[in-house]
């Protein structure tokens, strides 16, 4: 759970200023200053056998998404969740019933104190409400504190921030040693028996079911328009920004993605691109927090003129606005009288059919270089 109190807090900054000073110290075989999973967006993970098994497959979707939304490592936040409330299932009352908390006063399956939850606690099922108590909003909040906190650079440091124990930290890093698999260990992340075998460990990076066809043109899935079937004839990097779009559909439109595109839980028109073009290694996230890109800035940007694959259109006249063709499908928020699919009337970033230029902009064309 989140600690309070003055002396723990004293004790945490006396641990992490020796931390500091001796240039990371080992925790239960784990280092603070070099985690597994560290570096920016941390590495990319499968589920093992015992994670498939032992995790309840609504809490193992959760950790996945969140930990996806924010560029965390999925088996950190299934390790807080574990030693915290097992994945929704201790019996505490505090784990699981509205309004209860422990004597600590953290409550909820991820065990947050209200005064950490003003500040982190986020709606993560989008119904509109922030509830501690719900798992969805609980996991999602606790991926957006462990980054606030300084994940993926530093889990260490992270974990220690959400409960001041170096036990606890040993303890949520032994589960998630145990939980993470190989980026071919794909058990629990949905389609992933249609995904061809060389492509599995792309299956293994995302929540969102990962669905292939031939050729070098994405479709939409004739079930679930929000969800576009990926090319297997066009480079990875290609089939890394369709994925990424699949992780978009369900944002509405907002600002809340500037500076830092993950984790938001809103996006608009350039948070929208800058996802895309992290999320698939074409642009460094340390430059987009530093930039911080707006629609205009991509007039310039790239090589001139449509790439092979994927095309940006991108204008500051008459009105700033940005958006990707990606594999043959518009990836944009504007929808009004630009879309004829099925998300013509959502807002938000979604994939839209590309019948037609809108006319009313004077569109730089752009592409990134090499696709």
């Amino acid at each position: 759970m989140l600690i309070a109190g003055a002396a723990l807090v004293l004790v945490s900054l006396m641990w992490l200023s020796l931390v500091g000073a001796l240039g990371g110290v080992s925790l239960g075989g784990m280092s603070l200053a070099a985690s597994p999973g560290g570096g920016e967006g941390g590495e990319i993970y499968g589920v093992s056998p015992l994670a498939a098994k032992e995790i309840p497959a609504d809490y193992l979707q959760l950790y996945r998404a969140a930990a996806a939304r924010y560029g965390l490592d999925w088996a950190i936040l299934a390790g807080i969740g574990k030693v915290e409330c097992d994945h929704g299932r201790d019996p505490d009352p505090a784990c699981t019933r509205e309004g209860a908390v422990n004597s600590a006063g953290a409550g909820g399956p991820m065990q947050f104190l209200a005064s950490t939850w003003s500040t982190y606690g986020v709606d993560g099922d989008g119904d509109g409400r922030a509830d501690r108590w719900d798992p969805a909003d609980a996991i999602y909040s606790a991926a957006n504190y462990l980054r606030a906190s300084g994940a993926p650079a530093d889990y260490g440091r992270a974990i220690l921030a959400y409960n001041h124990a170096g036990w606890y930290v040993a303890e949520v890093e032994h589960w998630a040693e145990r939980y993470r698999g190989t980026p071919s260990d794909t058990a629990g992340s949905g389609d992933v028996s249609e995904a061809p075998e060389a492509d599995a460990g792309l299956a293994a990076q995302s929540p969102t079911p990962v669905r292939f066809i031939p050729g070098e043109r994405a479709e939409l899935s004739p079930e679930d328009g929000h969800l576009a079937l990926i090319p297997t004839d066009v480079p990875a990097t290609v089939q890394e920004m369709v994925v990424a779009g699949n992780e978009l559909q369900d944002l509405p439109y907002g600002p809340d993605g500037h500076p830092d595109p993950l984790g938001a839980t809103q996006e608009d028109c350039t948070s929208t691109l800058n996802y895309v073009l992290y999320r698939s290694g074409v642009r460094p996230l340390a430059e987009i927090l530093e930039e911080n890109p707006l629609a205009q800035d991509y007039v310039n940007w790239g090589a001139p003129g449509p790439g092979r694959w994927v095309t940006i259109y991108a204008t500051a006249d008459p009105t700033p606005h940005v958006f990707v063709l990606i594999a043959g499908l518009r990836l944009d928020t504007s929808h009004d009288g630009t879309d004829v699919g099925p998300n013509r009337d959502e807002d938000g970033p979604r994939w839209r059919i590309f019948d037609h230029i809108p006319t009313w902009e004077h569109w730089s064309v752009r592409h990134p270089s090499g696709l």
